[in-house]
């Protein structure tokens, strides 16, 4: 009698490490899967005011206030002007971009503005974006 008891408890503690063992291995794999479903996830894209607010940083940490002030001509047009003058879309944040980065002529005046070729596309649309918003105009599209 004392064997049977000894061999029913040794088979129900090998049956509960075993079935405690498998459920470990699935709570990994869960948590596997969950880490690669983050690295694979596709990242959230940044709000129009995310990229406005960075596009700021990025125009207060560059050289543009050399030629340009927010409200006052200098040597270029007032970045106010210039957000008075074009609309708010895609398609003059990205030809404002184009002219950051290629630099330009003729459109303010005699004095041509410099090329920023170290800018990159991105950086040089949320500046276009930070220009655009400051006669409080918001995206249209």
């Amino acid at each position: 009698m004392k064997k049977l008891f000894v061999l029913i408890a040794l088979v129900g503690v090998a049956g509960m490490s075993l079935t405690s063992c498998g459920s470990k291995k699935e709570e990994k794999k869960e948590e596997a899967d969950a880490y690669n479903d983050y690295e694979t996830a596709e990242p959230k894209a940044a709000s129009a005011e995310d990229q406005i607010a960075q596009g700021q940083a990025l125009v207060d940490g560059s050289d543009c206030k050399t030629c340009h002030h927010p409200t006052n001509k200098i040597v270029g047009p007032a970045h106010m002007e210039v957000a008075k003058k074009y609309e708010f879309t895609k398609a003059n944040v990205t030809m404002l971009a184009g002219k950051i980065i290629n630099g330009g002529s003729g459109n303010w005046g005699e004095i041509p503005m410099s090329p920023h070729a170290d800018v990159s596309q991105a950086d040089a649309e949320k500046m276009a974006m930070y220009v655009l918003s400051l006669d409080g105009e918001k995206p249209k599209d």
